[in-house]
């Protein structure tokens, strides 16, 4: 029992479960950008407020992935800091540590968002309309809500019994 348990099902498995190979595997090299190096150390993505940010892509872009700062807000901190847009992986340690302390004066990732979370939080408490509405799941923005707003009222229910009027 335990043999044909070990048994490949078909000849193509047998690659995987033996450990020769019954027939050579071509090997294949693609050219890769080396990520730099530091030490012993090998820097794959870059570290900004607490969010890693992609090395592929210009600066611009890339702090865009920390919350709270949109393309405004990264166009404005390359401005203030005289930075070219540069992609993030060919920057130097320098600029680096430029970067993260202007980034630092923004209120971003988690004060951000707590200091929402109080804001909506604060509003249900006074039982104010935007409160209300947030209560009960619906915009508070002035969107009619007749038709859309399957965001925030979630899936439609279908009323049992309801036919549609003939024409």
């Amino acid at each position: 029992m335990a043999q044909a348990m070990a048994t490949p099902l078909a000849p193509s498995l047998s690659f995987i479960c033996n450990s020769r190979p019954s027939f050579s595997v071509p090997s294949l090299s693609f050219p890769s950008s080396k990520p730099s190096k530091v030490g012993g150390l090998t820097i794959t993505c870059v570290r900004v407020g607490g969010v890693e940010v992609p090395n592929n892509k210009r600066i611009e872009y890339s702090l865009q992935y920390v919350h709270g700062i949109g393309r405004a807000r990264a166009k404005q901190i390359l401005c203030d800091l005289t930075l070219d847009n540069k992609v993030t992986k060919d920057l130097s340690e320098e600029e680096l540590i430029q970067v993260r302390d202007e980034v630092s004066k923004y209120m971003i990732e988690g004060d951000l968002r707590r200091f929402n979370a109080m804001a909506i939080r604060r509003l249900k408490e006074i039982q104010c309309y935007r409160g209300i509405r947030h209560i009960q799941g619906l915009p508070c923005r002035g969107q009619r809500t007749k038709n859309n707003t399957r965001t925030l009222k979630g899936k439609s229910i279908a009323i049992a019994g309801k036919k549609k009027a003939p024409k």
